[in-house]
């Protein structure tokens, strides 16, 4: 049998843990029931647990129950806030703040929205890839009623400052929205003390199920309305119609608390393993880090290859480990990497990329394989074409 490659793609998605499926096999087999069948048992089984599978996603984010609205993921959760603002406060303005680093689940509504006469600004980062607080304070007016900001970024794992972006929104009455798709079961989050009034999660980063996901929705200080964008039978008190998947839904909580519980000897071991890989990889000269070096998600190392082709790099390190150069979900794309370009990378260090995703199962010894393979890969690579290190080209320095 064909070795498989070491997974270290964390940030595309990740397995269902096994006591993940052990929580959803009932409600796929015996406690089947419609959570709004309300005349019998089955109906009631199922909407006990949908319940309690809110209550316990709300605590983990330290939100009421009644303010999870559950989608078929985060993409449809940034939609839904997005567009579900824009749509319910457009007589009050319509300029919308955002990031040329955010998911394209937030930049692509955003341009559809532009289409239709919303005025919106996309902030630049700063080399590290974090908010200037100063640059979003200067360009927040009277008309702006939305501004969306990552929790943690999809390809470089940068934590971005909620609380501060959160408190100045506040200050001017303006609803701060905020993709914790990377974020939630791997970092602390509190929309109370983030002052976050709407929130994308979704469960198939944190060993959950694909195809699940939820919107926080801020019912008070201030009361946030939403316009629906999926029409039908009324469920979620309107916001989100479709009958409810019950056994994803209860997967997706018990994914969400195991990852809280585990964060406190989880980070530490992911942080570990993540600067042991970015240690034995200084063997190799003219690597980037890409993003800040401290403040970003534990298990995520992005680095960029000065000298060598970036298809090249990833076709000789295919049969070794699963990584991804950036967002998975635009991995078929030829452009190379916005998140990258935003940063100042030049297109032949953007296609050069590896983003190791860490997580949850990943081994030392798996992290001594890869950094051996990468060595080596580099070395032959660049052995076999004039290396433009040695020819005078300069290669930024890690952000520090």
């Amino acid at each position: 049998m064909t070795q498989r490659p070491i997974y270290l793609d964390g940030h595309a998605t990740t397995p269902v843990d096994p006591r993940v499926m052990e929580a959803m096999i009932p409600f796929f087999t015996q406690q089947f029931g419609n959570a709004a069948s309300s005349s019998h048992l089955y109906g009631w089984e199922a909407e006990a647990a949908v319940k309690q599978a809110r209550e316990r996603l709300a605590a983990a984010i330290n939100a009421s129950p009644e303010e999870i609205v559950f989608t078929s993921g985060a993409t449809e959760a940034n939609n839904l806030a997005i567009k579900g603002v824009a749509e319910a406060y457009f007589q009050r303005g319509r300029h919308i703040v955002t990031v040329q680093t955010e998911h394209n689940a937030v930049l692509d509504p955003c341009t559809y929205l532009a289409s239709l006469g919303f005025e919106i600004t996309v902030l630049p980062v700063q080399a590290n890839g974090l908010v200037n607080l100063d640059d979003l304070e200067a360009v927040l007016r009277p008309d702006t009623i939305l501004v969306s900001v990552m929790a943690a970024n999809n390809e470089i794992g940068v934590l971005q400052p909620l609380s501060d972006i959160g408190q100045r929104c506040h200050d001017l009455g303006i609803l701060f929205h905020s993709d914790a798709a990377q974020a939630i079961g791997k970092v602390p989050l509190d929309v109370q003390a983030m002052q976050v009034d709407l929130m994308s999660l979704t469960a198939h980063k944190v060993y959950g199920p694909k195809g699940i996901g939820a919107l926080y929705v801020r019912r008070r200080n201030p009361r946030v309305t939403l316009a629906p964008q999926q029409h039908g039978g009324g469920h979620e008190r309107g916001m989100r119609s479709g009958t409810l998947y019950t056994p994803q839904i209860v997967g997706f909580a018990k994914a969400v608390d195991l990852g809280l519980a585990e964060m406190t000897a989880e980070t530490p071991r992911l942080k570990g393993l993540r600067d042991y890989l970015w240690a034995r990889l200084q063997a190799c000269d003219g690597l980037v880090m890409n993003g800040h070096p401290s403040q970003r998600l534990p298990g995520n190392l992005n680095l960029s290859v000065a000298g060598v082709d970036g298809q090249a790099l990833h076709l000789g390190l295919r049969s070794l480990v699963a990584i991804s150069s950036g967002s998975a979900c635009s991995s078929a794309s030829r452009q190379p990497s916005h998140v990258l370009k935003a940063l100042g990378r030049s297109n032949d260090l953007a296609y050069a990329t590896l983003r190791f995703g860490l997580g949850r199962f990943t081994t030392a010894d798996e992290i001594d394989h890869v950094a051996e393979g990468v060595i080596a890969t580099i070395t032959a690579l660049r052995s076999a074409a004039i290396d433009p290190i040695d020819q005078g080209h300069t290669v930024p320095e890690a952000i520090s």
